[in-house]
């Protein structure tokens, strides 16, 4: 099952894209895809919904705006560092368990959303994630047991400002956290739609022109691992999102560096997750 959400931003409703990319308003069945959807085995309860109501949704015109396919949830938690090559080109040393840090969940936008280089910003960059949804609380668990805690997937572009994330005091969440920095979807894939996790192709592109371009057989640190350790020091919520980090190819690591400008459009998407589409605007503009 695929979920979406449409219409204007933050009045998102519930949808289902159908597998022939059809996307249809489940808004009748009553609730948003929530923390306690996901806690109250939403996932369950809207596919026997479907099957008895699925004839009767209406079906979403074509250039209907698309929303993140979750509602704010309570944390976005990323893996910095996962993919060998992107520690390399980074300059930095191969982590030896997961680096972890927060983007605000303020922002988190739509697939198809404006990205918006923000005030004073220099150095704006791409990358391009597999992400994952969490399906029911998890704390304490193993990595024989991680997959069970899953309700899908989604592909994110976690936009990043190096200069405020690597050349200002502090943790790196001040260079994650900016307004649209986070978009997700266009949809979130049900896990029993991805085979293997661990070995996924994702791609970005910029202007046209492929940028990265790799797959998550590249990880350091697999799906199993990572949400088996968060979990030790945090308790993950359902609808929670753990984004598990970028491969080679972002600005920072080009030389000389790229950054992001007014007008520039980044494409990319994750293998079974599908495609979104940004264009970038400064900030003075808006």
């Amino acid at each position: 099952m695929k979920l979406i959400r449409f219409g204007e931003l933050n009045n998102e409703k519930p949808g289902v894209q159908l597998a022939d990319t059809t996307k249809i308003d489940v808004s009748e069945f009553g609730e948003d895809y929530t923390e306690q959807f996901f806690e109250t085995d939403g996932l369950n309860r809207l596919e026997k919904w479907l099957n008895e109501n699925q004839s009767s949704c209406k079906v979403l015109p074509e250039n209907t705006r698309l929303g993140s396919p979750i509602a704010r949830p309570s944390k976005l938690v990323c893996v910095g560092l996962n993919y060998a090559k992107h520690a390399a080109e980074s300059g930095m040393d191969l982590p030896k368990e997961p680096v972890l840090f927060f983007k605000a969940t303020s922002s988190i936008v739509g697939p198809y959303d404006t990205v918006v280089i923000p005030k004073g910003s220099t150095k704006t960059d791409w990358e391009v994630e597999l992400a994952v949804v969490i399906g029911k609380k998890a704390s304490y668990v193993s990595e024989s047991e991680a997959l069970d805690y899953v309700a899908g997937y989604v592909l994110h572009n976690d936009v990043s400002e190096r200069a405020f994330q690597l050349e200002r005091e502090g943790q790196w969440v001040k260079g994650k956290s900016c307004d649209t920095f986070a978009p997700l979807g266009p949809f979130l894939a049900t896990k029993d739609e991805v085979k293997d996790p661990n070995n996924l192709h994702l791609w970005l592109k910029l202007n046209g022109k492929t940028m990265q371009d790799s797959t998550t057989s590249d990880f350091v640190f697999n799906i199993q691992e990572v949400v088996s350790y968060i979990s030790q020091f945090m308790t993950l919520l359902p609808g929670d999102v753990i984004s598990t980090g970028t491969p080679f190819g972002v600005g920072l690591g080009l030389k000389p560096p790229l950054y992001l400008k007014q007008g520039d459009v980044m494409e990319l998407g994750v293998e079974g997750l599908g495609i979104s589409k940004q264009e970038v605007v400064a900030y003075e503009n808006l």
